[in-house]
């Protein structure tokens, strides 16, 4: 089958080309799917860069989500048949023609949503509904601050948020664009700031008459960590997805972390056992998923879709993402 494949298996977005790579074998309880179209996101770059290996037993083939048509099954398959449309989420492998997938990590693909919109579903919207739902524990009237808002995962949370009963929603950009475009969505953020220019921290205060936010997302860490546990509510949780600008905080006050009651938790998804994999999916597809529509739908949750990339182009898809440059889901489309 063809594939993105890596020169030297690590290197600059240079390195990344069609190739020829071995078709997977479809094990007990996998199915084997055709894909349509994969979603890229910022872990693809990392691993890439050889930063981010996948998890043991997963292909190396980049790509965690995609939508496609299945086209064998393997012993021990129930509730799927050949010729099924689905979307689904993988360790690896889905910069590839062909995935093989357990079939507990597969969603039905409703027939109101493109290969496009449904592959730009599974990681985003997931991670998201594991930060905010499971760890962050999202109830009604709670306020909740989402940084890189306008990221497939940021924009995803900002909705769910606002479709759990969240009062205010507030969220962070480095632009104005994304602030105004973030405001003009049906359930968007109800208030932005642009870290570069304000005090986050501030901005939820006044946001929320000073009480601050119950739940915290955050993907920058280093930069933004002191700022969070400012802005945190009393009992306040914050979900750490990742550390875009660092690790390491040089001066940290534990006193509001202590008398605060702050929850500080990290979280990530890829690296998770496929039974919690499963369940997760499972209870999102309970929860949620029923009322995701693409963008010009009418559903209280909603997929937004920043650009379209032919495979072929695979390098400029990673250039754009890595700039930064996009308000919603980055896809490649396998043609």
């Amino acid at each position: 089958m063809r594939a993105v494949l890596i020169k030297d298996e690590k290197g600059p977005v240079e390195n990344l080309y069609i190739g020829e790579a071995p078709a997977p074998s479809v094990r007990a309880g996998e199915v084997l799917v055709k894909i349509k179209a994969f979603g890229l996101n910022r872990m693809d770059i990392a691993q890439r860069e050889g930063m981010y290996p996948p998890p043991p037993g997963s292909s190396s083939i980049l790509g965690v989500e995609f939508s496609g048509i299945i086209t064998e099954l393997g012993p021990e398959v129930s509730n799927w048949k050949v010729g099924s449309e689905v979307l689904g989420l993988a360790g690896g492998g889905a910069y590839a023609e062909y995935i093989s997938v357990t079939q507990t990590h597969i969603i039905a693909k409703p027939p109101h949503l493109t290969w496009i919109e449904a592959a730009s579903i599974p990681e985003n919207f997931l991670t998201a509904f594991q930060a905010l739902v499971l760890v962050g524990q999202v109830k009604q009237d709670d306020n909740v601050l989402v940084h890189a808002g306008a990221s497939g995962v940021g924009v995803s949370a900002i909705q769910l948020a606002r479709v759990y009963g969240a009062r205010a929603v507030i969220s962070t950009t480095s632009t104005k664009e994304k602030n105004d475009w973030l405001l003009s969505l049906p359930n968007g953020a109800t208030h932005v700031a642009n870290y570069k220019t304000e005090d986050f921290s501030a901005v939820v205060k006044s946001a929320t008459n000073n009480k601050g936010a119950n739940v915290v997302i955050d993907f920058v860490g280093r930069t933004h960590f002191n700022k969070n546990i400012d802005a945190m509510a009393l009992d306040g949780r914050m979900t750490i997805l990742s550390l875009l600008s660092g690790a390491v905080v040089d001066n940290v006050n534990l006193g509001p972390i202590l008398y605060k009651r702050l929850h500080i938790e990290g979280s990530t998804l890829r690296s998770r056992s496929l039974e919690y994999q499963a369940d997760l999916i499972a209870r999102f597809r309970r929860e949620v998923f029923s009322k995701i529509t693409g963008e010009n739908g009418n559903g209280p949750v909603r997929t937004y879709i920043h650009k379209v990339y032919p495979w072929n182009e695979i390098q400029s898809a990673h250039q754009e993402m890595a700039a930064n440059k996009n308000s919603g889901k980055i896809i490649a489309e396998v043609v």
